[in-house]
């Protein structure tokens, strides 16, 4: 039996032993009751997953209408068996026992009633219309083509012209052509939130952005005091970092210091990362003498160093991981990720690298998910767990490959660096915390966090989308645009997730916060090297620890796991320990200057 038969043939076979199972088994064994119940969901959840994963990756690669129509009836097929009524009323039957079965057993069924969350099939028609429409929503951002002066110019164009302009005229036109697809997704934005909050409230959550929070066992109440807590403990060192970026763009750019950054000055299309202000710091100068492969390679290598075992053959000839070429009509998607098709061995990765400081680091960062999919790839760890402790989880073991990749003592061990170079520490502090850190949580926690909970949790209307976007850039950024944005405009389209993995980015706020936890533990006390150049290249017992956390998938709860590993709870701490140095030394820098932009 193909693919394609078994999602017509098969999907109803399973159903239908699922809805007979009660019967089958004797009502007082529930544990026995629970595992063959589990075994089933598992194999198909399996199996539904690497279909669905194959039709979704060939659309993002090679964006075309019969890979989109395949994607949605892909789709609708693993709807069709995660949201089955059969499903949710046997996992909740299973839990209204929890104290009878294992540990195991118990988050397993709690993932089935997550996963049946996202595509209830007690509402079908609500869960056919949510999948058509994000289909529809991504093949309008994969295909997307922006313009600038009337030419077509690619993303990494985009990105690329930001990193080196200095002619401000320039920067605001590649800046307003990189908010171009907002108009165009706006509509399919519009339709997809009711869509998406349905779907929540079908299993009882309040809206969608409370059934992601629930993923972490929180409510949406608790993720924004949490995000709160993170920009409260870490304002005293971004003011100061804001104020030092306003100063040193103002020179680069001859203009009077401003109160609120203007969106134009800075590197990233969305001021999420404030690249390119440390020169000492960039690379690409160095890594210009190296083509994209040699990235993508050294990257792999970095985690075989601390033991890792080797990616499967696969992984390099099913990935697409270089640019599309100049005149090839294809269309991707650019925006780099990581994909674990079918649970099993087929581990891939889109992105579209090029031997420059940006991608080194992404790339790093990529595998460190390819790398964690295969450490709990394992017997022990059930289909349905093959993921993150907590989504951050995730995100955060693939930013320790950036830390941890950025050291001085690796990047000459790579030749990146001359083994005789000395390079200022307060310079490459000072671009960790402007690059991938800082700027980011108050961009992640703040601006993404609360403008998605808004839009999901408060049914904001979409004539003030625009208006609360840049209210919260104001507010928790200090970032302006170049002129004023109406509501003809929907700038936070612009930004994949907002499009294809909505309400997911306070985890990437959590995962930044875990990235400098772990890091301090294994600089602290594995390695015993110092937190600011702590090279995990070559040394197993880095590769061990982070194992030893990576192996067990879901089987855990996440704080327990974390507390388990460091001794503490998720916390600030070691980030803002890390930047003490870099503290110390803005202080001074910016001595006389107005702190902040009010």
């Amino acid at each position: 039996m193909d693919k394609h038969t078994w999602l017509r043939s098969g999907t109803p076979v399973l159903i239908a032993a699922f809805l007979a199972l009660g019967s089958q088994v004797s009502a007082g064994d529930l544990q026995d009751r629970a595992d063959r119940f589990l075994s089933l969901v598992n194999a198909a959840y399996q199996a539904l997953t690497t279909v669905e994963s194959e039709a979704q990756w060939a659309a993002v690669t090679d964006v075309k209408p019969e890979h989109d129509a395949a994607a949605e009836t892909a789709a609708k097929a693993s709807a069709a068996f995660n949201g089955n009524p059969a499903l949710i009323r046997e996992a909740r039957d299973l839990l209204a026992h929890r104290d009878a079965l294992t540990p195991l057993a118990v988050r397993q069924l709690e993932r089935v009633l997550l996963n049946a969350a996202e595509a209830p099939m007690t509402n079908p028609n609500l869960v056919a219309r949510r999948i058509a429409a994000e289909v529809r929503q991504a093949s309008a951002m994969n295909s997307f083509e922006f313009r600038l002066n009337g030419k077509l110019i690619t993303p990494n164009e985009i990105d690329n012209r930001l990193q080196e302009s200095r002619d401000l005229a320039e920067r605001r036109s590649v800046w307003e052509a990189s908010k171009q697809s907002g108009p165009a997704l706006k509509p399919g934005l519009v339709e997809l939130q009711p869509l998406r909050n349905g779907v929540a409230r079908e299993l009882g959550h309040p809206d969608y952005f409370a059934l992601q929070a629930a993923k972490f066992d929180m409510t949406t109440d608790e993720v924004l005091a949490l995000m709160d807590d993170f920009m409260r403990e870490l304002r005293p060192l971004y003011l100061q970092l804001h104020t030092w970026t306003k100063y040193e763009l103002a020179k680069r750019y001859g203009q009077p210091v401003p109160g609120r950054i203007p969106a134009h000055w800075i590197n990233n299309r969305w001021a999420q990362e404030w690249t390119g202000l440390v020169e000492a710091a960039n690379l690409d100068d160095q890594l210009k003498a190296h083509n994209a492969e040699w990235v993508v390679k050294t990257a792999e290598q970095f985690f075989l160093s601390m033991g890792f075992k080797p990616l499967p053959d696969t992984f390099w000839t099913r990935s697409d991981l270089y640019p599309v070429p100049p005149g090839d009509p294809r269309k991707k998607n650019t925006h780099g990720s990581c994909w674990h098709v079918d649970l099993k061995d087929d581990i891939r990765s889109l992105m579209s690298v090029e031997a420059n400081t940006q991608w080194f680091f992404t790339t790093h960062h990529e595998l460190g998910h390819a790398f964690y999919d295969q450490t709990y790839t394992r017997p022990e760890v059930p289909y349905l767990l093959r993921t993150g402790a907590n989504p951050a989880f995730h995100e955060g073991m693939a930013m320790m490959g950036e830390i941890a990749s950025g050291s001085e003592s690796y990047l000459k061990e790579l030749g990146v660096l001359p083994p005789d170079a000395k390079p200022d520490p307060i310079a490459f502090l000072l671009n960790d915390a402007l690059a991938s850190s800082v700027p980011f949580i108050f961009w992640a926690s703040g601006v993404m966090a609360h403008w998605e909970a808004d839009i999901y949790a408060k049914s904001l209307p979409p004539e003030e989308w625009n208006a609360r976007w840049w209210q919260y850039k104001r507010e928790f950024q200090g970032v302006e645009p170049p002129a004023p944005r109406g509501e003809e405009f929907c700038d936070a389209a612009t930004k994949t997730h907002i499009n294809d993995v909505p309400c997911y980015y306070f985890s990437y706020a959590i995962a930044t916060v875990l990235k400098f936890q772990l890091h301090d533990h294994i600089a602290r006390k594995v390695l015993h090297q110092p937190p600011h150049n702590c090279n995990y290249a070559n040394h197993p017992e880095a590769g061990e620890f982070l194992r030893s956390i990576e192996q067990y998938g879901a089987t855990r709860d996440w704080r327990e796991l974390l507390r388990e590993a460091t001794g503490e709870d998720l916390s600030t701490r070691a980030m803002v320990d890390y930047f003490k140095p870099l503290m110390a030394w803005l202080e001074q820098e910016n001595a006389g200057r107005k702190i902040g932009w009010e």
